[in-house]
């Protein structure tokens, strides 16, 4: 048994008293008000906060080193998407993520992965069909339908999204969207599907669209994706609707905070106090089931000590009855696993990294062919992807480049860059186009987190530096690296080149180094360089992306150079 003594914030009736909690087999097994005590000397009692929507991976750390960052900002549970690893392994890497995370006092909830691969222009490491997904959803530490990314295949109608779909009505649970930019007559289509939430709303009018339509809004604050600004305001407006989530969350970020960090946000911006905790604490757990307690009586006992109700610094948190962090240091140690990966391509020439105006392949690198084709231009019109700072949509521009010797050249002076992405999965030619926003002035970076299919991903205004970095990954079978001649620095990310078990202070330090070598040395103006860079091959966020395939207009859903337009 453990008791703790402090003012109970009761989010549900919105009001705030001295309690004795009295914990006893895992379980509530009382709150009893102290009247007359002085409330000013106690801390403050709340529900633990969960994270909505969260892909483990990001943070480059297996479940259970995730843990024990997250447990120090009062964070007991998350929605956990393992689409990432299961885009890599398949079905294996949902094990993994779920066999980990039982190793750690923490609850992790799984999704079945709903699109593996997310589209059918790339090429990723496994596929999961609907009848993979009906098996999953069968299973009981499966809770949802995982985002449905392939919303342009929900709203026409695509009979393997529908049967995934089906399978997820079928078992009662719910189903996770991400569609941005749909708005009106669209989101109402896409929820009658039956998806119940979205987390890519990047402005007021377009989650009030698809609050409208029946859907439930996350409010997202990731390492790339901040849209806690935008969109704060729905917390007041929308009670019970709105919760928040990461999504993607770095190492060095998760340090400094998690759900906590947009507790205080909101509080500060003038937001309602219970309305703020039932988005951080309550809401996930209502939409999704989740059995996770809110600090009621013969609930497990989850929750969390902060210090006040201006910086809900956490000092303690508590998850099934059991302390697992206190004054930010967790009580549990590392677990060690064995690697799981899908590394199969071999080292690159600087010569595949070259970009010829009059080839076939020129147009899939998004060079305009009227221009390329007629004798030999000085320069060539070229489609260039526009990075933007703080968000995973780009837009794009059109420029002109020179050639040398009928290969088209970046121009540093002007921030445009070489963008490869490299198959993992079988030794293939790059597929190369051009970046503006990432303001390399030397060097090369290079990563093999690149979502969702997770091929190799690298910038530079140099062929042997791109072709350098690219080899410097393929070595270690997966990771991320910044080089600038001999000099620079490398993580490797041995499982599924995603994470590592390696504890999450030292990933973080290293991960901090490799981006102030980024930023300082070479010239990235990016707040998260590899963030954004990882989201430079999704093809299911506009404008324009690149895959291992070529150029994706994400308007028309095509290949450049291609006629197809759906997958």
């Amino acid at each position: 048994m453990i008791e703790r003594t402090a003012n109970l914030i009761d989010i549900e009736g919105r009001r705030i008293g001295p309690y004795r909690i009295v914990v006893e087999d895992r379980r509530i097994a009382a709150l009893e008000p102290l009247p007359g005590a002085d409330e000013a000397s106690l801390p403050y009692a709340l529900p633990g906060y969960v994270d909505a929507h969260v892909h483990i991976e990001s943070s480059m750390l297996v479940p259970s080193e995730f843990a024990k960052l997250a447990v120090a900002h009062g964070t007991v549970a998350t929605v956990s998407d393992p689409h990432e690893i299961a885009n890599v392994v398949g079905v294996a890497g949902v094990d993994f993520m779920i066999e980990n995370g039982r190793r750690v006092p923490f609850k992790f909830f799984f999704g079945a992965p709903s699109c593996v691969p997310a589209t059918a222009f790339e090429t990723a490491g496994a596929t999961i069909d609907a009848a993979a997904i009906g098996e999953l959803l069968a299973r009981d530490e499966i809770l949802y339908l995982a985002e449905m990314m392939n919303y342009p295949g929900v709203l026409a109608g695509d009979p393997e999204v529908l049967a995934k779909l089906r399978h997820a009505e079928a078992t009662g649970k719910p189903v996770d969207g991400h569609a941005p930019g749909i708005r009106a007559a669209e989101a109402n289509a896409y929820a009658a599907a039956g998806i119940t939430t979205d987390h890519e709303c990047v402005s007021i009018e377009e989650a009030i669209d698809k609050l409208n339509a029946g859907m439930k809004i996350l409010i997202r604050e990731g390492s790339a994706a901040k849209n806690f600004d935008a969109l704060f305001p729905l917390i007041d407006r929308f009670p019970g609707r709105i919760m928040f989530c990461s999504d993607d969350k770095h190492p060095d970020d998760l340090l400094h905070g998690h759900i906590d960090e947009l507790v205080r946000r909101s509080l500060a911006a003038g937001a309602d106090l219970f309305l703020v905790l039932a988005a951080a604490c309550l809401t996930p757990v209502r939409h999704y089931g989740l059995p996770v307690g809110t600090l009621r009586v013969g609930e497990p006992a989850d929750f969390q000590i902060i210090d006040n109700l201006t910086d809900f610094k956490t000092l303690e948190t508590v998850i099934d009855g059991q302390p697992v962090a206190s004054q930010g240091e967790p009580f549990f140690a590392s677990v060690a696993c064995q690697p799981i990966n899908r590394f199969e391509c071999h080292p690159k020439q600087v010569e595949d990294f070259l970009v010829s105006a009059t080839s076939p392949a020129g147009e899939r690198s998004g060079i305009d062919p009227a221009k390329a084709s007629d004798g030999s231009p000085d320069s060539v019109s070229v489609r260039v992807i526009e990075a933007i700072d703080r968000a995973l949509v780009t837009g794009e521009r059109t420029v002109e480049l020179p050639l040398r010797r009928g290969h088209v050249l970046t121009d540093p002076a002007r921030d445009i860059l070489k963008l490869t992405v490299v198959n993992r999965y079988q030794d293939a030619p790059p597929a190369v186009a051009f970046i503006h926003g990432f303001g390399l002035k030397l060097g090369a970076i290079v990563s093999s987190v690149g979502h969702d299919s997770h091929n190799i991903l690298a910038i530079s205004g140099d062929d042997e530096s791109l072709c350098r970095a690219v080899n410097r990954v393929i070595g270690v079978r997966g990771g991320i690296a910044a080089i600038d001649g001999s000099e620079g620095h490398l993580l490797p990310l041995p499982i599924a080149g995603l994470m590592t078990d390696r504890p999450g202070t030292d990933v973080a330090a290293e991960y901090q180094a490799i981006e102030r070598f980024v930023k300082q040395r070479l010239g990235c103006p990016l707040t998260s360089p590899f963030t954004t860079l990882s989201f430079m091959a999704l093809l299911v966020i506009p404008s324009l992306k690149l895959s291992d395939l070529g150029l994706f207009d994400c308007g028309t859903f095509r290949l450049l150079g291609q006629a197809n337009t759906s997958g």
